[in-house]
């Protein structure tokens, strides 16, 4: 199985999972076949990628991905959560900390998980998406940082919580982004900290370090973040991983900043250690997310073309590809897997859309 754009569908595609519409209601089943012309009507319905059964994505495992498994499980749940809360149901806010329990659990129980990050999202999906990416994130740099379980839990809670003065600003941000808008829009999108923390400040059942992520997420070691310009010893520990992981997600999916793949993502992150993050968080992340996400295609130095089979947990960067296409163009006659953690001249040099 493997993501496809919708863009890129040429027809007689196998559906791998089904499509639900916002109401979990199925719109096409597993097992149907894609033609060309449902291509619009799925791009109407807001749906850009979808999952297919084809020659080249034989052998690619996406069930047990992390971050499949934690939006199957928890996206709906956080989204009626937020939609009650937007309405003024405060009390139902305390919600959270369940979905924050059952992300923990499924990190503890896989703790060598490397995170695989998708790179794409549906734009109904992008809000609770991240809100969910950033904890998932979070709550394993926690671990990997030794922080003790009941911090990791207010940190789980806080990044869930991290970006809802959200739901405060009026006006259009979905399709903005910080490099492009105007001095008006930007200051505006600021805003969602101090809404954010307003909102929060007076509950009680929310924990300090939830409440110091939700208005220091966007503070840099620099001095250069906002809303106070902290810097360094400043800006505690926790609110430095959301720092990194609100960043990273962001740029692999778009979210308010232009794109990267995720191999960018990391060497943007990784260029910025010691600077705007923390060098010990960044480190976490390195070891902790697939440079390289399961399904992507991949371009080597041997200018082969091959499909991200699976990871190697202890090397994030070095993942298992199968070729597809030879350096001479042509699709090989039988199976070649190359595990680069054992070829050690072979390396990617790319990933490739569709």
């Amino acid at each position: 199985m493997r993501i496809i754009s919708v863009d890129s569908v040429k027809g007689n595609e196998l559906l791998a999972k089904d499509i639900l519409n916002t109401s979990d209601s199925v719109l096409m089943a597993a097992g149907t076949v894609v033609k060309k012309e449902y291509v619009k009507r799925l791009k109407d319905l807001n749906i850009d990628y979808i999952y297919v059964e084809d020659e080249i994505a034989q052998g690619v495992n996406l069930i047990d991905s992390l971050e499949i498994q934690i939006k199957e499980q928890c996206q709906e749940a956080i989204r009626e959560i937020l939609l009650k809360y937007t309405y003024h149901n405060i009390n139902e806010l305390q919600e959270i900390k369940v979905i924050a329990d059952e992300i923990i659990n499924d990190i503890i129980r896989e703790p060598e998980v490397i995170y695989n990050l998708s790179s794409i999202r549906n734009k109904s999906e992008s809000t609770y998406s991240h809100s969910l990416n950033v904890c998932a994130l979070s709550v394993i740099l926690a671990i990997k940082l030794k922080q003790p379980i009941q911090k990791v839990r207010e940190i789980a809670i806080g990044c869930l919580l991290h970006d809802i003065g959200f739901t405060y600003i009026t006006m259009d941000y979905i399709n903005l982004t910080v490099e492009t808008c105007s001095e008006v829009e930007l200051k505006e999108i600021k805003k969602h900290i101090i809404y954010g923390y307003s909102a929060v400040e007076k509950m009680q059942w929310l924990s300090p370090i939830a409440k110091d992520i939700i208005i220091s997420h966007h503070e840099r070691l620099d001095g250069s973040g906002y809303p106070f310009h902290l810097k360094e010893a400043k800006i505690k520990l926790w609110s430095k991983i959301a720092a990194v992981c609100d960043e990273f997600d962001s740029k692999v999916y778009g979210n308010l900043t232009s794109k990267m793949k995720v191999h960018d993502a990391i060497d943007y992150i990784v260029s910025q250690a010691g600077i705007k993050f923390d060098f010990h968080v960044v480190k976490a992340l390195m070891d902790s997310v697939a440079a390289y996400p399961t399904g992507a295609l991949v371009m080597t130095n041997l200018d082969e073309v091959g499909i991200v089979l699976r990871q190697n947990t202890k090397c994030p960067t070095r993942p298992v590809i199968r070729i597809i296409k030879t350096r001479d163009g042509k699709k090989p006659t039988e199976w070649i897997e190359k595990d680069l953690t054992k070829e050690l001249t072979l390396f990617i040099t790319d990933t490739i859309l569709d």
